[in-house]
C-alpha cells in the first residue's frame, strides 16, 4: 500500500487534499458557520495541502537529484584518480607529467583526495634517481655544464621529478588565512633539488635520509608536528628564516655542506619547540641564530649551534628523550618517528649554556 501511494504521489495530493476539505468544511458546520464561508476556507485548506506537498515532492526530487549527482561525481574521480595513477609508469615524460597535473587538478576539486595526492607524489620522488650534475657540484647543479651530455631518459626524468615537487608546494595550504589545512609529506630517501616549501603549511615532514641538492628553501614554513631530517644531507645552502617547527626537528647524523640560514633581518628567525635533535657535526656556515621556545629539550648538546631565546629553556632529556622508529631501519641511523617520551629531565638555565650567554640569547 505504501508504495502504492509512492508511485502516484500526486493522486495522494488530490486524497490528502479532499480528506483535509472534508474535514475543515465538517468542523466549521459543527461550530455553525455559514456555508460560503464553509466552502472558502475549505477550498483554501485544500489548496494549501497540495502546494505544500508540490513543495515537499520537488525537494525530496532535487536531494535524490544531488545524491545521484554526488556519487556520480565521486566515481568518476575515482576513475581519474586511478587512471592518473597507472599513467605516472608510463614510459613518455610528457605523459608522466600530464597525469601529476590531473592529480593536482583532483587534490584541487576534490578535497578528501589531498592527502592520498600528495602521498602519491612523495611516493614517486622516493624512487631512486642520480643525475651527473650532482657530482660536480651538488651545492648549485644547474650551473654545471657536463661534457658529456647525460641521456635523453635522465634529462627527462629529471624534468618530472621537479614538476612533482611544484606540485606538491602547489598542493599544500599557504596564505594569509587563519584556517589552514595541515597535511603530511614523508619523502624519506628521495633525492631532491631546489626543494622548496616557503609559506607551506604541514602536519608532520619527513624526510629522513633524504639528499637535498641545490638551495633548498624552507622559509616562512609551518610544521605542526614532527620534521625529521635524520640521516640526511643538505649538500647546498639550507634557509629556514622565519619557520615555525611546533612539535621540533631532529637533525640526527645530518650533515651540512652549504650555509645554513637561521634567521634573516627582513623575514625572521626560525623558531622551534618540543624538542631539538643536533648534528654530531653543526653547519660550518650559519647565518642568525635558531630560537629555542622555554621548554625545548635537547636530544645532544647543541654546541657549535648559533641558538637564541628563553634563558630558562629546558635542558637534555632521557636517552629515550625521542622515541624510537617503531618501524626501525637498515640505514643505521636510530630512529626518531614520533616524538617526545616520558623521560624528560629539565635543567637549570645555567646547565645548558655551554658556551655562556651573549644577552638574552643562548649561545655556544
Amino acid at each position: 500500500m505504501k508504495r502504492f501511494w509512492e508511485r502516484n504521489p500526486w493522486l495522494t495530493a488530490v486524497v490528502m487534499a479532499l480528506v483535509v476539505t472534508a474535514g475543515t468544511g465538517v468542523a466549521l458546520r459543527l461550530a455553525k458557520t455559514p456555508a460560503i464561508e464553509i466552502v472558502k476556507t475549505a477550498g483554501v485548506a485544500g489548496g494549501a495541502i497540495v502546494a505544500l506537498y508540490a513543495l515537499w515532492l520537488n525537494d525530496r526530487r532535487r536531494r535524490v537529484e544531488e545524491a545521484r549527482h554526488s556519487l556520480e561525481s565521486e566515481k568518476v574521480a575515482d576513475e581519474r584518480f586511478a587512471r592518473s595513477v597507472e599513467l605516472l609508469g608510463n614510459d613518455a615524460d610528457q605523459v608522466r607529467v600530464g597525469a601529476m597535473h590531473a592529480l593536482a587538478w583532483l587534490a584541487r576539486s576534490t578535497p578528501r583526495y589531498r592527502q592520498t595526492v600528495l602521498d602519491v607524489l612523495c611516493a614517486y620522488l622516493r624512487r631512486p634517481f642520480h643525475h651527473p650534475s650532482w657530482d660536480a657540484n651538488e651545492a648549485d647543479p644547474d650551473t654545471v655544464f657536463l661534457e658529456e651530455a647525460p641521456s635523453t631518459e635522465v634529462q627527462q626524468e629529471q624534468q618530472v621529478r621537479r614538476t612533482a615537487q611544484r606540485l606538491i608546494k602547489d598542493t599544500l595550504s599557504w596564505g594569509d588565512k587563519d584556517d589552514h589545512d595541515h597535511l603530511d609529506l614523508d619523502l624519506t630517501g628521495a633525492s631532491l633539488e631546489y626543494f622548496s616549501l616557503d609559506g607551506r603549511h604541514v602536519n608532520r615532514f619527513v624526510a629522513r635520509r633524504a639528499q637535498f641538492y641545490g638551495i633548498t628553501n624552507l622559509r616562512n614554513m609551518h610544521v605542526q608536528s614532527v620534521t625529521l631530517f635524520s640521516g640526511g644531507a643538505f649538500h647546498g645552502r639550507l634557509q629556514l628564516s622565519n619557520s615555525k617547527f611546533d612539535r621540533g626537528v631532529s637533525f640526527q647524523e645530518v650533515t651540512f655542506g652549504g650555509e645554513v640560514e637561521l634567521s634573516a633581518p627582513k623575514l625572521g628567525t626560525a623558531e622551534l619547540g618540543v624538542f631539538f635533535h643536533p648534528s654530531n657535526q653543526p653547519p660550518a656556515h650559519q647565518t642568525g641564530e635558531l630560537k629555542i621556545r622555554p621548554t625545548t629539550e635537547f636530544r645532544l648538546p647543541a654546541t657549535g649551534w648559533q641558538l637564541t631565546g628563553s634563558t630558562e629553556a629546558a635542558g637534555l632529556g632521557l636517552r629515550d628523550h625521542v622515541e624510537q622508529d617503531a618501524r626501525g631501519g637498515a640505514d643505521g641511523v636510530a630512529g626518531d618517528d614520533h616524538g617526545l617520551g616520558n623521560g624528560r629531565v629539565p635543567a637549570k638555565a645555567d646547565e645548558v649554556r655551554t658556551g655562556g650567554l651573549d644577552g638574552e640569547g643562548l649561545r655556544d
